[in-house]
């Protein structure tokens, strides 16, 4: 395996990950312990499945730290094809790793309130649950917000694939349209959230660009350019 196959199939393992942890909290713990319109349902959802909240929480982190090990890998790859867009390829995937971490800090707050300790008792459960909702809808809002960089940083690097010659350019234009379909996701969760089932619904087929990409590098790898060959000399 040649040094660029084996770069291709790193950062694809990592995105591999990322894509598998990610969806605990985004989709997976809300389906199973969120009640839309019913606050309190939800809070004792919560206190009756904690281990699996705080799951949710172990997962956000993880994928805050491996989001960072994968950007990181994918700058490895594509340096050599530009480096000025591979540096912007990298300080926006940065920015998932600090937002992953600072919208864990409102599920924290959630867990306390629900866990109702005693320096809480000044608050009773009626008012313990309205701020343990509020802390999930700002942990809502900030996924919202958080997408604008999901989406940006595709960008760049759906450049540096269509650039490289050793990846297949259908998954550059993938990657852009998974770009626009999270910068849709956030403009409707921000600004108009009667509309996020909808959009929602039509972003899916185009957020498996990121799938498809990661599934591409991981298996396949990158094919290696072939050199050109050397011109021959003129006749005397």
């Amino acid at each position: 395996m040649h040094s660029l196959s084996k770069k291709a199939r790193i950062a694809g393992l990592f995105y591999l990950l990322v894509i598998l942890i990610a969806p605990l909290r985004l989709v997976y713990i809300p389906s199973k312990l969120f009640v839309d319109g019913n606050a309190a349902a939800t809070i004792d959802n919560i206190a009756a499945h904690e281990m699996l909240f705080r799951l949710g929480i172990a997962g956000d982190l993880i994928t805050a730290a491996v989001s960072l090990v994968l950007t990181f890998t994918l700058y490895r790859l594509f340096k050599e094809v530009n480096k000025s867009w591979a540096l912007l390829m990298l300080m926006l995937g940065f920015m998932d790793t600090p937002l992953y971490f600072f919208n864990s800090l409102n599920d924290m707050a959630t867990l306390i309130l629900v866990q109702g300790p005693d320096f809480l008792s000044a608050f009773d459960q009626a008012q313990r649950t309205g701020l343990a909702t509020l802390f999930l809808k700002m942990h809502n809002l900030m996924t919202f917000a958080s997408e604008i960089f999901w989406g940006l940083w595709l960008f760049p690097l759906a450049v540096l694939v269509y650039r490289s010659g050793f990846l297949p350019r259908f998954l550059a234009v993938w990657l852009t349209i998974n770009g626009v379909a999270y910068l849709a996701l956030s403009g409707a969760g921000l600004l108009r959230p009667e509309y996020n089932d909808l959009v929602a619904g039509l972003a899916f087929p185009c957020q498996l660009g990121e799938v498809a990409f990661a599934l591409w590098i991981l298996v396949l790898g990158a094919k290696q350019r072939k050199r050109a060959a050397p011109a021959m000399p003129l006749a005397a």
